[in-house]
């Protein structure tokens, strides 16, 4: 009855998720942040460098603004517009899955988005608003460089081209066939930037904001939601699916906008607006030893088993678990189709989004200052860099590792009674 019943859920589970990871505009959506991940990680140290705790202690208040201004840059330049690089970055990743040059349809979408983006300031005319190039623009620019990739590609394979004649060098025949589809496509964009401006949203970035953004976002920053995510990466990863892939690929563009949107305010030393942004998920649930977070499994194994399979698999998943890579466990316990293990594989993260949810909400742990801590971060170190160098960030992951723990100690028990009993067989 019960390998019937993972049967069936398999044969609903495994079409759809293949469908989701194979889907070119969901994988190019994942690959263009991945592309920009490492500018947003260099932003990120300097956020916390520029913010050291007690530094504001230890410095007179101008030594501190001179410091704050002397690395501010930093940030400025990577984390304040992320979204310039994920525009180029999907752009680049679309395009080259249509078979084409990434580099075209990278500067083609960049390009496009600039001609959408109202070039004012106030009354100062001729200068690009970052704000547009950080959250508020993100979905507009994902809208867009999707659109601008898939446009290049068609004008492209219609082979609207300028053909140069033999002996041209080989980069000047490639700029002058991708002149027409360019134009073509950016010519399209300035069109709807000239329909927008007799709309009461003068820009389409405010249409967009107000109509598409604001409600996902909304949406996506509730508890309901996200707790609808984490158990969609619990169950993916329960069949061998890489869970975070599938689902962040959906919800990313709008954690990172959220995420975004407190970096902002904690720069201007506000209140910040968000408990759920693409950090907490990174931090109290990634963050915790790899997904489900098993640093909990290990310390359990340690503590309670006595099968030597399972004393094993902990001392080779240690190292790993450490720095939140927690495949040597899902494979080797193994997590992955074990049926002793679903329950607590799927509940304790469940459990632990709303508790990391509840304290933040009430006030007993800051939420997510917004600065991106790599995911490979070790436990604590996490959670204290990422609630704005708060020692309750670390305290609130003890607990969750602590409510894991007790979750799974009589699951483990029973594996490790199988396993103690195979053993003795043999």
């Amino acid at each position: 009855m019960q390998s019937t019943f993972m049967d069936k859920l398999e044969d609903v589970l495994l079409p759809i998720a293949d469908k989701l990871n194979n889907n070119k505009y969901l994988a190019s959506l994942r690959d263009g942040f991945m592309i920009a991940l490492p500018l947003i990680i260099f932003g990120s140290i300097f956020v916390v460098i520029a913010n050291f705790p007690f530094l504001d202690k230890l410095l007179s208040e101008s030594q501190f603004t001179a410091w704050q201004n002397a690395v501010g840059p930093a940030s400025a330049a990577t984390l304040s517009i992320m979204g310039l690089f994920v525009i180029i970055g999907i752009g680049y990743k679309l395009t080259e899955r249509n078979g084409l040059e990434g580099i075209y349809g990278a500067v083609t979408a960049l390009s496009a988005v600039l001609i959408l983006t109202p070039q004012v300031v106030g009354k100062t005319e001729g200068v690009i608003p970052t704000e547009i190039l950080g959250a508020k623009g993100m979905f507009l620019g994902i809208i867009v460089s999707i659109i601008t990739s898939e446009l290049y590609s068609f004008f492209t394979k219609k082979d609207i081209t300028i053909k140069m004649p033999k002996g041209v060098p080989d980069q000047v025949s490639k700029s002058f066939s991708a002149l027409l589809p360019v134009a073509f496509t950016l010519t399209i964009f300035l069109i709807i930037r000239i329909l927008i401006a007799f709309t009461p949203f003068n820009t389409l970035q405010d249409l967009i904001y107000t109509i598409v953004q604001e409600p996902l976002t909304a949406l996506g920053k509730g508890l309901p939601a996200t707790i609808v995510a984490v158990l969609f990466i619990q169950i993916f990863w329960f069949f061998g699916l890489h869970g975070q892939i599938i689902v962040n690929t959906v919800f990313d563009p709008i954690w990172y906008s959220l995420n975004n949107e407190n970096f902002e305010a904690f720069q201007k030393g506000l209140e910040l607006p968000n408990i759920i942004t693409k950090q907490f998920i990174d931090t109290f649930l990634v963050g915790m030893g790899g997904t489900g977070g098993t640093i909990a499994v290990v310390i359990g194994i340690y503590l309670l088993c006595r099968s030597k399979q399972n004393k094993e698999i902990a001392k080779l998943g240690t190292p790993a678990s450490i720095f939140n890579v927690n495949e040597p466990i899902l494979f080797g316990l193994p997590i992955i189709m074990n049926p002793l293990v679903v329950i607590p594989w799927i509940v304790s993260p469940v459990i632990i989004t709303i508790v990391s949810y509840s304290a933040m909400y009430i006030g007993f742990v800051p939420k997510p200052s917004g600065v991106i801590v790599p995911w490979t971060t070790p436990i604590f170190i996490s959670g204290f860099l990422a609630t704005g160098n708060a020692w309750q960030g670390a305290a609130l992951q003890l607990v969750n590792l602590c409510i894991t723990f007790v979750i799974w100690w009589p699951f483990l028990k029973v594996l490790d009674k199988n396993y103690l009993k195979q053993e003795l067989e043999k």
